[in-house]
């Protein structure tokens, strides 16, 4: 039997994001046949954002061989004895708006969201300039991303829920759900 179950920690994730006020809309799983990594992710937003600008995307990637590895760590332990913390899975928040006729200074939307997510939730912000045609102005399409860990440990005995991350994730898309309009030239 396996130590976690990781489509059950992805359900209680979503359904602990619908308690922090977030929507899901689609959930996806991806196997690849060749090396069994797998991916879950998930569209969510604010339910306040629904059909709005703002995108909302997790994803958790599961390596088999660190699953594996903490499995065999957890075997290893007397009954008394809780796993060590040393394994991990990659799990991150991606935001994505439309492109934007008026986009916002990137700097300056850096130093803002910093101040939003705070020191436990590092997000970068990035922007891709499109040009339809050689005599059309730029349109600016936004990202913003935080990458974050989630312990195997903390998993395996019911302790990673997210709680302050999912707090954040909903400040920043309501910080970025107040904005867009003005950068969408809606105001």
């Amino acid at each position: 039997m396996a130590a976690i179950d990781v489509a059950g920690y992805v359900a209680e994730l979503k359904e602990h994001a619908m308690d922090h006020a977030f929507h899901v809309h689609d959930e996806r799983h991806f196997v690849e046949t060749y090396s069994l990594r797998q991916a879950w992710e998930v569209d969510l937003h604010p339910e306040e954002g629904c059909g709005g600008a703002v995108d909302l995307h997790l994803s958790l990637e599961v390596d088999p061989r660190v699953l594996l590895a903490f499995e065999d760590a957890v075997a290893a332990l007397e009954e008394e004895d809780e796993p060590v913390d040393d394994f991990h899975f990659p799990l991150s928040f991606t935001w994505t708006l439309p492109p934007l006729p008026d986009g916002p200074d990137l700097l300056l939307l850096a130093t803002e969201l910093a101040g939003v997510g705070g020191p436990d939730l590092p997000l970068e912000v990035s922007a891709i300039d499109s040009f339809a045609a050689v005599t059309d102005a730029a349109e600016r399409s936004l990202s913003i991303v935080a990458r974050l860990q989630v312990s195997l440990s903390q998993v395996f005995q019911g302790e990673e829920l997210l709680c302050d991350t999912l707090e954040r994730c909903l400040a920043v898309s309501r910080f970025l759900l107040e904005r867009a309009p003005a950068w969408l030239g809606e105001d």
